[in-house]
């Protein structure tokens, strides 16, 4: 590990409230809308259906596997994690979405949650009624072609590490897709903060946490990265990217 003077990743990332014509600045609708010709002084119908919730603090549930569903709900700051728990009590991490994100759409078909979200820092969400924005979606082609986006996104992560891919090569697309995501939002892709714990993260990808924490050290003996706890930052992308590709499939 390097010592904790060494580099200074900028703090989570946390969205801005914007004003009375701009959306906040990780809207995950606000790229639609606008392309409608809509801001938040002319779609009084879309403001009226979003509510500001939390702070949910880290450990928090914020919906239980089995909670009816009637709103969708989209991470303004912190981090969050979904996962199940078998009957033996196994956890299962299925995700983490990060501000601009939308979580509750695979909650669509069956009309309750499969699975827990928690929280995995300090966790702010806007929340909004899913009902209400399917009507307001028909009317707008813009507002629903981002849903479908959306859905599309949460099918192709849930299928990203279902192959037969190496530890290197799951690391390295989990690393990739974090930057990615965080880039899309604006925010640094270099230097960032992973909110989750490493047991978290190993069972996302499959491994155990030794065989993660052991690509790390990996990682950075060969200069891809430098790790201090859960601060990291990225030196080489060019090289995690190459990794990454069998699993991104680029």
């Amino acid at each position: 590990m390097t010592s904790s003077s060494a580099f200074h990743p900028r703090a989570n990332p946390i969205a801005d409230d914007g004003d009375e014509l701009r959306f906040c600045s990780t809207c995950a609708f606000s790229g639609a809308c606008g392309a409608e010709g809509y801001d938040k002084s002319a779609l009084l119908e879309l403001h009226c259906l979003v509510e500001h919730i939390g702070p949910f603090a880290t450990g928090d549930y914020i919906f239980r596997e089995g909670d009816p569903f009637n709103a969708i709900a989209a991470v303004r700051a912190g981090s969050v994690k979904t996962f199940t728990v078998d009957a033996s009590g196994r956890e299962q991490v299925l995700g983490f979405f990060l501000p601009g994100e939308v979580i509750g759409l695979n909650a669509i078909h069956s009309a309750r949650f499969p699975c827990n979200v928690m929280a995995l820092d300090t966790v702010m969400l806007c929340r909004f009624s899913f009902p209400m924005m399917a009507t307001l979606a028909s009317r707008m082609p813009g507002l629903q072609a981002q849903l479908f986006r959306l859905l599309s996104q949460d099918i192709n992560k849930a299928a990203l590490l279902a192959g037969d891919f190496s530890a290197d090569e799951r690391m390295a697309a989990f690393l990739v897709s974090f930057s990615r995501r965080l880039a899309a939002r604006g925010f640094s892709p270099t230097r960032f903060n992973l909110s989750m714990a490493r047991t978290d993260i190993a069972n996302y990808l499959r491994l155990a946490a030794e065989t993660v924490s052991r690509v790390m050290r990996r990682f950075q003996d060969e200069g891809l990265l430098r790790v201090d706890r859960r601060e990291f930052e990225v030196i080489q992308l060019g090289r995690l990217e190459a990794l990454a590709k069998p699993v991104l499939r680029e």
